[in-house]
């Protein structure tokens, strides 16, 4: 093939691998089958190889780079990446405005929806994306450049571009993909992300750019961070030129100074926030002009010239049809509110935990009641209160057998849980192997909660040890199950009998035992057998535990069929020795931290891991004993807790830069 055959079918082969790629992942509907794609994208790559230099930086090509990239680096931002204050009030809204116009003459305002994302920096030179960076702690961030480039709406290459260029968006996952990645993850038994947001979070900082690829992140960019080579003197100016560049730009609406113009442009984005196929948890108001904006200035937390209006909780009525009981894994009965669907916080729901007998007598809801529900944080759906009665109801009370096996059902001491005490009960078996087989336990990758109940239906199964037994020809004999997969999911049962010691003790499901308190045992004990022979004074001298969690060790193994089971899996060659996880150094060696709220990009176990790499403890609790806690957003009772006690508070960026910090 000569030079110019090369360009001309490079040419086409991009366009039409862009425009799969558009089909695919922002309008959810391919024309091509992944073989296609595949096929074409590797013909692209082996003509970039013969021709190297006809490899644009914009090919899709460089979109993916598929490898590990290890920890990220450390990137210093030259423009600070500042957070904004909230505001919740129009009242609120308005007496920012008042202080503007007392600060500047004659301002003008944007009102633009507050996407619910993670914020990163891209900056370009000449026209070539070089650096994309997430916001951390608003001086320094983590270069995630490869992930970023696996963003479809990022454009890598600009047209006419100024020399250089910084930008700041917000990555989101659209609700499409959230729903989609929600459905794998529970099909694969795996921990699920709380919201869209978590999970834009989550995929953003994956070592592996091809699973950030997997999940069709989108960005919007709403402001400039620098420029060279142009003069721009407005925000509104500036979105319109970075949409010019090729940017998906937030959009906007010019107001005046007048309140009840900026008011009314809020409500109507908050009206129409859940026909939208993002979320958003807001809306920003800034000043427009660019001079001013420097003249108005900042606080040590908060530029001056900007707020973001926080939508209240989204509340609405309906009315409960049933309340349905679901039987947990250690024998708790929760009671689920069944009412006609409604859309929340952009999203259908049509049911909702009731907690216990106590949640429902103090509110007093009755079946066929109309009931006002809200998501709680816009993610988890709550009823809030009866607002009436039908016509001849009752008052529900929880049922006392279980609706499963039929068996008594009784409150469990002080708690307010309703318990099923029968440990052959199907419900606790099914949800005791979904548990211990789940990402946090046992990591059995393709073990999810479908294929659990179809082992138990051809009785292939009764208990976690039965999977160690299972043959391919038994796997075979389920429906969907074909020779490769059966060999995957008996590769990936074989695998997990090498989790470490404290993994196999979260995955027996101890009632409230996690991996923690875990980890505390296995650290104490060393071995199964130990732990086996400890007693409840033993336990509860452990610096973490309580006398409950101690009782709880000691009653577990007090069980013959508990017993029974640790000698089945014993048996099958689970490993119950433990050791030590390696410490890289013990800077916290004798510090207890405890983590709260959401942290900005480090998921909580990744927080966690990081500490007691540096020799440090993580406990679920605040008390006096605690060292530091670590706080993100919507931090709650345990940061009013340390505040209280005077505990050193901490935010991500802080334990990052004590983990970084050079040993002296």
């Amino acid at each position: 093939m000569t030079h110019e055959q090369a360009k001309a079918r490079i040419s086409e082969l991009t366009a039409e691998l862009l425009r799969m790629a558009h089909e695919y992942y922002d309008l959810d509907a391919p024309s091509a089958e992944d073989y296609e794609y595949d096929m074409k994208m590797q013909e692209l790559r082996g003509l970039e190889a013969e021709f190297p230099d006809l490899l644009e930086p914009d090919s899709p090509t460089q979109r993916v780079q598929g490898v590990a990239s290890g920890r990220f680096a450390k990137v210093t931002h030259t423009v600070q990446m500042a957070s904004l204050q909230d505001v919740f009030s129009f009242e609120q809204v308005a007496a920012f405005v008042q202080r503007v116009q007392e600060t500047v003459d004659d301002p003008q305002f944007t009102v633009e929806p507050k996407i619910d994302g993670l914020s990163v920096s891209l900056e370009y030179e000449d026209g070539i994306l070089v650096r994309g960076s997430t916001r951390g702690d608003g001086f320094t961030g983590e270069d995630v450049t490869a992930n970023l480039k696996t963003i479809r709406s990022i454009p890598l290459k600009l047209k006419n571009a100024p020399h250089f260029l910084e930008v700041r968006g917000e990555v989101y996952m659209p609700r499409a993909s959230f729903e989609r990645l929600s459905a794998q993850q529970e099909a694969a038994g795996e921990e699920l992300f709380k919201n869209p947001r978590n999970a834009a979070a989550g995929s953003l900082r994956q070592k592996d750019s091809a699973v950030t690829a997997s999940r069709r992140l989108q960005i919007f960019v709403f402001n400039l961070q620098r420029i060279e080579g142009e003069t721009l003197t407005s925000h509104a100016q500036t979105i319109d030129r970075l949409k010019e560049l090729g940017f998906p730009v937030i959009p906007y609406t010019r107001c005046s100074a007048d309140p009840g113009q900026i008011r009314a442009e809020i409500e109507k984005i908050g009206a129409g926030r859940g026909d939208l196929p993002y979320d958003i948890d807001g809306v920003v108001v800034k000043t427009d002009s660019l001079a001013q904006r420097e003249q108005l200035g900042a606080t040590a937390k908060y530029p001056k010239w900007a707020v973001a209006y926080k939508f209240p909780p989204e509340e609405k009525e309906t009315r409960l049809r049933a309340i349905e009981i679901q039987v947990g894994r250690t024998g708790v009965l929760t009671p689920v509110a069944v009412f006609d669907e409604i859309s929340l916080a952009g999203t259908s729901v049509s049911r909702a935990v009731l907690h216990n007998q106590q949640f429902i007598s103090e509110k007093d809801i009755r079946v066929g009641d109309i009931i006002r529900v809200r998501k709680a944080g816009d993610i988890i759906p709550e009823v809030l209160a009866s607002v009436s009665h039908a016509p001849g109801s009752a008052a529900y009370r929880i049922p006392d057998h279980c609706p499963v096996c039929g068996a008594p059902a009784e409150k469990d001491g002080e708690e307010a849980a309703v318990r099923c005490f029968n440990p052959a009960c199907p419900a606790q078996i099914f949800r005791s192997i979904v548990h211990f087989a789940s990402k946090n336990a046992m990591n059995i990758d393709g073990l999810g909660p479908a294929i659990v109940q179809q082992l138990l239906d051809e009785k292939l199964i009764a208990s976690p040890a039965d999977l160690y037994a299972l043959t391919k020809e038994q796997i075979l004999s389920l429906e969907g199950f074909k020779e490769k997969s059966a060999e995957n999911l008996l590769s990936a049962i074989e695998r997990s009998k090498e989790q470490p010691l404290d993994r196999v003790i979260a995955a027996l499901g101890i009632r409230s035992i996690g991996q923690t308190a875990a980890a505390l045992l296995c650290e104490r004990f060393g071995s199964i057998e130990a732990i086996r022979r400890a007693s409840a004074a033993d336990i509860a001298a452990i610096d973490g535990f309580g006398g409950i969690m101690a009782e709880s060790v000691a009653e577990a193994f007090a069980e013959p069929s508990f017993n029974a089971l640790v000698d089945a899996l014993l048996a099958h060659g689970v490993r119950m020795q433990y050791t030590a996880k390696e410490v890289a150094d013990t800077r916290f060696s004798g510090m207890t931290f405890v983590l709260t709220g959401t942290l900005p990009t480090l998921k909580r176990d990744e927080a966690k891991a990081l500490i007691e790499a540096h020799g440090g403890k993580v406990s679920g609790s605040v008390s006096k004993k605690t060292g530091v806690v670590v706080a993100g957003e919507d931090a709650g009772s345990k940061l009013t807790k340390a505040e209280a006690l005077g505990i050193e508070i901490i935010d991500e960026a802080e334990l990052l830069r004590r983990c970084a910090a050079e040993r002296t």
